[in-house]
Protein backbone atom coordinates (compact mmCIF):
# COMPACT_ATOMS: atom_id res chain seq x y z
CA UNK A 1 0.00 0.00 0.00
CA UNK A 2 1.47 3.35 -0.97
CA UNK A 3 1.78 6.17 1.54
CA UNK A 4 -0.79 8.46 -0.11
CA UNK A 5 -3.55 5.89 0.29
CA UNK A 6 -2.94 5.33 4.02
CA UNK A 7 -5.32 6.65 6.68
CA UNK A 8 -4.13 9.35 9.08
CA UNK A 9 -3.36 6.61 11.62
CA UNK A 10 -1.32 4.67 9.05
CA UNK A 11 0.64 7.76 8.05
CA UNK A 12 1.31 8.66 11.69
CA UNK A 13 2.52 5.12 12.38
CA UNK A 14 5.01 5.36 9.49
CA UNK A 15 6.18 8.83 10.55
CA UNK A 16 6.72 7.83 14.18
CA UNK A 17 8.61 4.71 13.07
CA UNK A 18 11.10 6.96 11.25
CA UNK A 19 11.28 9.83 13.76
CA UNK A 20 14.77 9.35 15.24
CA UNK A 21 14.11 10.68 18.75
CA UNK A 22 13.11 8.05 21.31
CA UNK A 23 12.16 8.09 25.00
CA UNK A 24 13.21 9.80 27.13
CA UNK A 25 13.82 12.41 24.40
CA UNK A 26 10.70 11.97 22.25
CA UNK A 27 8.15 14.71 22.84
CA UNK A 28 5.32 13.50 20.61
CA UNK A 29 2.34 11.62 22.03
CA UNK A 30 0.05 11.93 19.02
CA UNK A 31 -0.36 13.55 15.64
CA UNK A 32 -4.00 14.52 15.17
CA UNK A 33 -3.93 16.38 11.85
CA UNK A 34 -1.66 16.05 8.85
CA UNK A 35 -1.70 17.28 5.28
CA UNK A 36 0.87 18.70 2.86
CA UNK A 37 0.55 22.18 4.39
CA UNK A 38 0.07 21.61 8.11
CA UNK A 39 0.47 19.30 11.06
CA UNK A 40 -0.97 19.20 14.58
CA UNK A 41 0.37 17.05 17.38
CA UNK A 42 0.49 17.00 21.16
CA UNK A 43 2.53 15.98 24.14
CA UNK A 44 1.82 15.84 27.88
CA UNK A 45 4.78 16.71 30.07
CA UNK A 46 4.75 14.05 32.79
CA UNK A 47 5.47 14.84 36.43
CA UNK A 48 8.49 12.53 36.34
CA UNK A 49 10.27 14.03 33.31
CA UNK A 50 14.05 13.84 33.86
CA UNK A 51 14.65 17.60 33.60
CA UNK A 52 12.24 18.73 36.33
CA UNK A 53 14.61 17.55 39.09
CA UNK A 54 16.91 20.47 38.50
CA UNK A 55 14.73 22.99 36.64
CA UNK A 56 13.74 24.25 39.20
CA UNK A 57 13.53 22.35 42.52
CA UNK A 58 10.28 23.27 44.27
CA UNK A 59 9.01 25.22 41.24
CA UNK A 60 9.45 22.97 38.18
CA UNK A 61 9.18 24.63 34.77
CA UNK A 62 9.79 22.97 31.41
CA UNK A 63 13.06 24.34 29.96
CA UNK A 64 12.70 26.40 26.79
CA UNK A 65 15.11 24.12 24.97
CA UNK A 66 12.75 21.18 25.65
CA UNK A 67 9.76 23.20 24.41
CA UNK A 68 11.77 24.01 21.28
CA UNK A 69 12.60 20.31 20.86
CA UNK A 70 8.91 19.41 21.13
CA UNK A 71 8.05 22.07 18.53
CA UNK A 72 10.80 20.77 16.24
CA UNK A 73 9.82 17.10 16.60
CA UNK A 74 6.16 17.71 15.74
CA UNK A 75 6.18 20.79 13.55
CA UNK A 76 9.44 20.30 11.67
CA UNK A 77 10.78 16.71 11.77
CA UNK A 78 7.43 14.87 11.59
CA UNK A 79 6.27 17.31 8.90
CA UNK A 80 9.48 16.76 6.92
CA UNK A 81 9.14 12.98 7.17
CA UNK A 82 5.56 13.25 5.91
CA UNK A 83 6.65 15.44 2.98
CA UNK A 84 9.48 13.04 2.08
CA UNK A 85 7.09 10.06 2.20
CA UNK A 86 4.39 11.90 0.21
CA UNK A 87 6.92 12.81 -2.49
CA UNK A 88 8.17 9.25 -2.80
CA UNK A 89 11.55 9.90 -1.17
CA UNK A 90 12.86 7.59 1.52
CA UNK A 91 12.98 9.47 4.84
CA UNK A 92 14.94 6.62 6.42
CA UNK A 93 17.83 7.45 4.11
CA UNK A 94 17.79 10.97 5.53
CA UNK A 95 17.90 12.65 8.88
CA UNK A 96 16.24 16.01 9.41
CA UNK A 97 18.82 18.25 10.99
CA UNK A 98 17.63 21.27 12.89
CA UNK A 99 19.28 24.39 11.46
CA UNK A 100 17.79 27.49 13.04
CA UNK A 101 14.90 28.92 14.99
CA UNK A 102 13.42 32.29 15.74
CA UNK A 103 11.10 31.53 18.66
CA UNK A 104 9.38 33.63 21.30
CA UNK A 105 8.62 31.91 24.62
CA UNK A 106 5.53 33.51 26.13
CA UNK A 107 4.20 31.33 28.96
CA UNK A 108 5.62 28.60 31.23
CA UNK A 109 4.79 24.92 30.86
CA UNK A 110 4.62 22.95 34.10
CA UNK A 111 4.55 19.24 34.95
CA UNK A 112 1.25 17.70 33.84
CA UNK A 113 0.56 20.32 31.15
CA UNK A 114 -0.52 19.07 27.75
CA UNK A 115 0.69 21.15 24.82
CA UNK A 116 -0.56 21.13 21.25
CA UNK A 117 1.84 22.02 18.46
CA UNK A 118 0.53 23.55 15.23
CA UNK A 119 2.96 23.57 12.30
CA UNK A 120 2.46 25.24 8.94
CA UNK A 121 4.83 24.50 6.06
CA UNK A 122 6.35 27.59 4.49
CA UNK A 123 9.01 25.93 2.30
CA UNK A 124 9.85 22.38 1.25
CA UNK A 125 12.47 22.57 -1.44
CA UNK A 126 15.62 20.53 -2.13
CA UNK A 127 15.29 18.84 1.25
CA UNK A 128 14.97 22.11 3.16
CA UNK A 129 11.94 22.54 5.39
CA UNK A 130 10.79 25.82 6.93
CA UNK A 131 7.71 25.95 9.15
CA UNK A 132 5.83 28.44 11.29
CA UNK A 133 5.04 26.73 14.58
CA UNK A 134 2.77 27.64 17.50
CA UNK A 135 2.57 25.75 20.81
CA UNK A 136 -0.55 26.14 22.96
CA UNK A 137 -1.84 24.83 26.25
CA UNK A 138 -5.29 23.18 26.44
CA UNK A 139 -6.87 26.53 27.35
CA UNK A 140 -5.46 28.02 24.08
CA UNK A 141 -2.76 30.02 25.89
CA UNK A 142 0.13 30.48 23.46
CA UNK A 143 3.28 29.07 25.08
CA UNK A 144 5.71 29.67 22.22
CA UNK A 145 5.67 30.60 18.55
CA UNK A 146 8.19 31.04 15.82
CA UNK A 147 9.81 29.83 12.63
CA UNK A 148 12.01 26.73 12.51
CA UNK A 149 14.22 25.54 9.67
CA UNK A 150 15.66 22.08 9.05
CA UNK A 151 17.33 20.14 6.30
CA UNK A 152 16.92 16.52 5.33
CA UNK A 153 20.42 15.21 4.69
CA UNK A 154 21.53 11.77 3.58
CA UNK A 155 22.73 9.46 6.36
Amino acid sequence: MDYASLSLEGKVEKILAVLPQQKPFRYVDAITHLDDKSIVGNYTFRQDEWFYQGHFPGNPITPGVILLECMAQVGLAAMAIHLFLASGRDPEARVTLFQSANVDFLFPVRPGDKVTVFGEKLIFKMGKVKCDIVMRLNDETVVAKGTLIGMGVKK
